[in-house]
């Protein structure tokens, strides 16, 4: 695992896109389509619109997956991650195979076993991830199951994770947060060829410095990147803060 420190979120965003592009463009030469795994939340804006501007990436080959998505939640309302990918990726570079996670449908066992089946089918080229305040990865909050083989899970979101979204705007308070979600499972995420993980601002300090200098355990998720021979977890100056090590630096 490599990280690297920028000096503010926009170069951080920049510097991430170009290496996703590289990594798209790539599996498209060599297999003739790129098959993605994509992140959203606040942290992964920057990232997203400058990965979309690139005019020689051929998004009609590249299919795409999402980490996680609330359950009971409208693809309509503003905190729904497919509507996010929809807007900020999916219509905007013109992917033509989208695997939604419809966290709103009767029966969302059926929908976990139908997009787990169509993301297991085939290798993953590159994962785009983010790390959670409490250093969850997807969402898989502390304790997370590093042993499941199932694509995806249905889990509890503790209150960390939930008052997360209340602090990002998402939510009025803590009782409008669904108490559930369905998330990509660890050993799914880090199936992934590559995994590119972009983690801006001050409120993901404490989580980085957990997962990248403490134990690699179930208790900071996101450690488990570490173990990973192809993952970059890209941070900014505020993000870094609290880590003791010395880092490569970009401008």
């Amino acid at each position: 695992m490599v990280l690297k420190v920028f000096h503010d979120r926009s170069s951080l965003a920049k510097a991430a896109a170009q290496k996703a592009a590289v990594a798209i463009r790539s599996a498209i030469r060599d297999r003739g389509q790129a098959r993605v795994i994509a992140a959203t939340g606040t942290s992964q804006f920057e990232f997203l619109a400058a990965l979309t501007e690139p005019a020689d990436i051929d998004w009609g080959r590249v299919e795409l997956f999402h980490l996680d998505e609330y359950i009971g939640l409208p693809a309509s309302h503003p905190a729904s991650f497919r509507k996010i990918l929809l807007e900020r990726l999916v219509n905007k570079a013109g992917i033509a195979e989208f695997h939604p996670l419809d966290g709103d449908a009767h029966d969302v066992s059926d929908v976990i076993r139908q997009v787990g089946t169509a993301l297991a089918s085939a290798p993953v080229d590159i994962a785009f991830v983010g790390v959670g305040e409490n250093g969850h990865l997807a969402f898989n909050d502390p304790p997370a199951d590093f042993e499941t083989e199932e694509p995806y899970l249905i889990v509890n979101l503790d209150e960390a994770c939930r008052r997360q979204q209340v602090g990002e705007g998402w939510f009025g308070d803590l009782s409008q947060v669904p108490k559930q979600a369905i998330s990509m499972s660890i050993r799914q995420i880090m199936r992934a060829k590559e995994i590119l993980a972009v983690v801006p601002d001050s409120r993901k300090a404490q989580a980085v410095k957990a997962c990248f200098e403490g134990e690699i355990s179930p208790m900071a998720p996101a450690s488990i990147l570490r173990t990973h021979a192809n993952a970059s977890v890209y941070l900014d100056h505020e993000s870094a803060s609290l880590l003791s090590s010395t880092l490569e630096t970009s401008a």
